[in-house]
């Protein structure tokens, strides 16, 4: 597999409609080199920090650019072949890596080979070209023949792949591709519907000619993705299982569904399986109409980000546009429009903001790009997951909950950072605490990886503006503690004085795990200073009990529920 996919942050166009192109070949009205459009959007793709695009079909075709006609030219709706190569030039001299879609199970009825078979018949040299042709019958399209089409789909002919000259002719096209435009991988449609002989010859071929780092991927719904993922086949495929899993997930606000799926996948197939990742395309409705709630969209986009694989986002879903997939012929116009980069409808320029972050981030840490999983707190409406390699870590949590929600970290480091905002988090007592507030999520790595990733200039900045605040303040602040550091806005609250909390001497109080005390005094250590609480227990023993100040009044996670160690009843 191309080590490239692995910092890969993938943008899907479905070209056709993208370019506003007529629906149908036969109605195309002269228009010259609408795939031109991309140029205007290059600016755009570049600055959301994606650095592969995802063409759907741009060859020759009767219709949607899955009936093929021609797999060596340029749809004349689109453009020409020289049009072409100025996109994949300009993109290429942008760092941006080019895929292509690949229908290779099956082709339009004007493709050249059938239509040579419909005015030739038996004579035809291309009879053997297509699956199931038999002169006994007729088709449903009035042929003196009858033949396989893709899924009952009869303007879709299904090729015979167990033919040499149709494996070799599409070899010879894909060859021009690459020749030609520098293609740099292929996602191959209804990929399981191929031969697998088909697919490990094309394998063979393509990294034998073209490099290990030409990317195979091929589009699967259902299934065991071994089955078609493996040395001998494809590079990626399709996680469908995920996509379904991010959009439920956050709709029934429950996170044990995408955390089931990403485990069974990670215990199924380790890492040996890079998956490609979405959360809409142009086969299913956009996530922004999919999520109940668009409050949960940002997490949605965090979490395609930063678990295994690799992202891609449909086009015009960075801005949150809508579209639902609909019924008929017309069923997929909603979802597949024709954009203008200036002027997109009821665009969110912040939610845009927040996937090119994602995008930076991804770029910037091998840990987030490969780094193995494993869940750290889980419950229906917060996850927290990490991801780790040679020693880095990398914390990422979502909360959908009606309340601000708090985790821990165990901590070697001083400071931790969250790379979306560059907020910084104190460690006390060897842990950090971080309080993730509604709708929301983080990724949080140790200081110095954030500072080898990003530099110092968010940190410094933070600092400057502290800086200035505390200048400014007319009100000097005292610690609460004498053994506490002066708090600053960029720590976390230390243990102890969460919202400022103090203990009632004489109060009493409930343990977390079911037992009542009363407070007797606060102490000090002799050595330390350190406050102590002096409590007795409000059951058979009375015993007296005595524990620093800050772990009385922390917090613990009970189970995914964020408690305090000792609530005040009385």
């Amino acid at each position: 597999m191309g080590n490239w996919i692995h910092s890969a942050n993938i943008y899907h166009i479905y070209s056709l409609n993208f370019c506003g192109a007529e629906k149908f070949r036969k109605d195309f009205d002269g228009t010259k080199g609408r795939i031109l459009k991309i140029l205007d959007w290059i600016p755009h793709i570049k600055e959301t920090n994606f650095n592969a695009v995802l063409f759907a079909p741009v060859f020759e075709s009767t219709e949607h650019g899955y009936d093929t006609a021609d797999f060596l030219k340029i749809d004349a709706r689109l453009g020409s072949n020289e049009d072409f190569k100025t996109v994949a030039d300009a993109l290429h001299k942008e760092g941006i890596k080019i895929i292509l879609d690949g229908v290779f199970n099956h082709v339009g009825r004007d493709f050249f080979a059938f239509t040579d078979l419909r005015e030739k018949g038996q004579a035809s040299e291309y009879k053997d070209w297509f699956a199931g042709v038999n002169f006994g019958g007729r088709s449903p399209f009035g042929d003196n023949f009858s033949y396989e089409g893709w899924s009952g789909h009869y303007n879709l002919v299904k090729l015979n792949l167990y033919n040499d000259a149709v494996v070799n002719h599409i070899f010879a096209a894909v060859k021009m591709w690459v020749e030609k435009w520098g293609i740099d991988g292929i996602r191959f449609d209804a990929a399981d519907c191929l031969t697998d002989d088909f697919i490990k010859r094309f394998r063979r071929f393509a990294k034998s000619s073209f490099g290990e780092d030409f990317w195979l991927m091929g589009e699967i719904i259902h299934g065991n993705y071994a089955r078609w993922a493996n040395p001998e086949m494809f590079d990626s495929v399709t996680n469908y299982q995920c996509h379904k899993g991010i959009y439920s997930s956050h709709n029934d606000k429950n996170y044990f569904e995408i955390a089931h799926n990403i485990e069974q996948q990670r215990s199924q197939y380790g890492n040996s399986l890079y998956l490609y990742n979405f959360v809409d395309n142009h086969d299913v409705q956009r996530i922004a109409t999919a999520l109940r709630d668009y409050s949960h969209i940002k997490n949605v986009y965090t979490m395609l980000y930063t678990f295994y694989g690799v992202p891609s986002v449909y086009y015009g879903s960075e801005f949150g546009i809508k579209g639902a997939k609909g019924q008929g012929a017309d069923a997929d116009l909603a979802i597949r429009p024709n954009l203008d980069i200036e002027n997109i409808p009821d665009r969110d320029d912040e939610l845009a903001a927040h996937i090119a972050k994602l995008g930076d981030i991804r770029k910037r840490l091998p840990v987030i790009q490969t780094g193995f999983y494993d869940k750290v707190y889980l419950n229906n409406r917060t996850l927290v997951y990490k991801r780790e390699l040679s020693g880095t870590v990398a914390y990422v949590a979502f909360n959908i909950d009606e309340n601000d929600y708090t985790f821990s970290i165990k901590s070697t480091t001083e400071y931790w950072v969250d790379c979306l905002t560059g907020t910084r988090y104190k460690s006390f007592n060897g842990e950090v605490k971080i309080e993730l507030p509604v709708n929301s999520s983080g990724i949080y790595v140790e200081e110095h990886v954030y500072r080898n990733a990003f530099g110092n200039e968010i940190i410094e900045a933070e600092e400057a503006a502290i800086e200035e605040a505390s200048e400014d303040m007319s009100v000097e602040i005292t610690p609460q503690l004498e053994s506490e550091p002066t708090v600053r806005k960029s720590d976390i609250i230390p243990l102890g004085v969460k919202n400022n909390r103090r203990v009632n001497v004489g109060g009493k109080y409930h343990h977390f795990k079911g037992n009542d005390y009363r407070v007797l005094a606060v102490a000090r250590d002799h050595e330390t200073t350190e406050e102590q609480v002096v409590y007795i227990a409000l059951y058979d023993s009375f015993e007296i009990w005595v524990r620093p100040m800050q772990n009385f009044l922390e917090e613990v996670d009970d189970h995914g529920n964020i408690k305090q160690r000792f609530a005040e009843i009385e």
